[in-house]
């Protein structure tokens, strides 16, 4: 049978009240009579109700978490990051896809508001931070991760998004490339915006300009791999020797295009993806890409997100954590 506050009560000699205000930190009990109920408690494997405990406490022990698309293996790994610190620390974690869409993220803030969530994580592209105005205007703690708003006062774990686009360009660059092409995610993405101009600014220093028609965008693998194939139906000069991708997902799809299109790759075209997920490791060849901590981002937000939570009038923090290039089979010189 399941142990009950009642149970704790009568085996420690205390009123139901005085193991109430132990639970919720509040009343006047002694730091020796506190240890004996908390040791009691633990003896007796009692576990507290979520419910009864958001009702005294105004807490429901829950977080949200936005993601454009949680069949994105970069945000599954965000997600899993996610969750393992939020139950290491007692939260649970509902988790949304948005799509990238301010409709469903709106749509999404409304939800977890009638959740009564204490705290939302927003991994998730956004064009207006209207859209989330549920949560905001109900002061509800939100944080950002693998998004950036510096001019908003929300706190935020992103990686050195410019600097991994310059990486990659200066990889590509020392190979001997000079005709670059870039699969962009959608303008609206802050850290696909700040990966392209990383790496076109990088490019031009070292004297290679990117054609604009050699800039193109998409928002999953299926566009990815449509948008390659233009890229690399062109012959002769005009076909780009190498392709840098502003995710992992979209340098798949760029190698699913150049296989339908019996373009080898590495040796006619060079591919670097970006995130460095565990698909970068078994594709066909090994994808050179551009990683991000994902578990350390995953526990950095978590942990910024908790301690907004209990500390509101402290000053918000933006972490900004370096990328990491990882160099495989996909990329080697320019073919002569």
């Amino acid at each position: 049978m399941k142990t009950t506050i009642y149970d704790i009560a009568q085996a420690a000699g205390v009123s139901i009240a005085t193991v109430s205000n132990v639970l919720n930190g509040k009343g006047k009990v002694s730091q020796e009579r506190r240890q004996q109920i908390l040791r009691i408690m633990d003896e007796l494997n009692y576990k507290p109700s979520a419910i009864a405990s958001a009702l005294t406490s105004k807490r429901t022990y829950t977080l949200g978490l936005l993601v454009p698309d949680i069949s994105n293996p970069f945000f599954a790994e965000i997600a899993r990051a996610v969750e393992d610190e939020g139950q290491r620390l007692g939260y649970s974690v509902l988790i949304c896809s948005t799509d990238n869409k301010d409709e469903k993220t709106a749509r999404y803030s409304a939800l977890l508001r009638q959740k009564s969530v204490d705290g939302v994580i927003i991994g998730t592209g956004i064009n207006e931070l209207s859209a989330l105005s549920p949560l905001l205007k109900k002061n509800i703690p939100v944080a950002f991760i693998a998004r950036d708003y510096p001019a908003e006062d929300i706190p935020s774990v992103i990686i050195d998004d410019y600097a991994g686009g310059a990486a990659a360009a200066v990889h590509l660059i020392e190979l001997g490339h000079r005709r670059l092409a870039i699969l962009a995610e959608p303008d609206t993405i802050s850290s696909s915006r700040e990966r392209v101009r990383g790496f076109r600014e990088t490019a031009a220093a070292a004297g290679v300009e990117i054609e604009d028609a050699l800039i193109v965008a998409a928002s999953e693998l299926r566009d990815g791999k449509q948008q390659a194939a233009l890229l690399l139906s062109s012959e002769g000069t005009g076909r780009p020797s190498a392709i840098f991708c502003c995710n992992d997902l979209l340098a798949i799809g760029a190698l699913q295009a150049a296989r339908e299109l019996h373009v080898d790759v590495p040796q006619h075209c060079s591919i670097v993806g970006f995130d460095d997920t565990i698909l970068a490791s078994v594709t066909d060849p090994a994808l050179t890409t551009v990683a991000q901590p994902i578990a350390q981002m995953g526990q950095a937000v978590v942990q910024l997100l908790v301690d907004h939570m209990e500390r509101p009038d402290e000053p918000r923090r933006r972490i900004v954590l370096p990328p990491r290039l990882i160099v495989r089979q996909s990329t080697v010189p320019p073919s002569q």
